[in-house]
């Protein structure tokens, strides 16, 4: 099961993030985005989550990332953590707003 969600800042993550660890998800379970990419990097280092990768996305998307737009990029990692193409959009516009996004997906790993 896929668990998605907004906050507001990284203090909320961490939050949340307690809560889904009490609900049986780790650390490698768990994703964080925001549309800054130094933000989104700064956040998942801190509070030990993962960040979406070849091993999600696999090796051609990966390389594929590198040439598009942050919101294509974003999309479709927020694809490769489990979210449906809407539902990727919907967040995407709650990342340009400038919230996180958290994804918990235990099936990914």
């Amino acid at each position: 099961m896929t668990l998605k969600m907004t906050v507001e800042n990284a203090l909320q993550a961490k939050s949340e993030i307690e809560k889904l660890e009490t609900q049986g998800y780790t650390h490698d379970d768990i994703y964080i985005f925001a549309h800054d990419k130094k933000r989104g990097k700064d956040i998942s280092k801190a509070l030990h989550t993962e960040e979406v990768g070849m091993k999600e996305q696999g090796f051609l998307d990966s390389m594929k990332n590198m040439t598009v737009s942050r919101g294509d990029e974003l999309r479709a990692k927020m694809e490769a953590a489990g979210l449906s193409t809407q539902e990727a959009a919907e967040y995407e516009e709650e990342l340009d707003k400038g919230k996180l996004v958290i994804i918990a997906n235990k099936d990914l790993n």
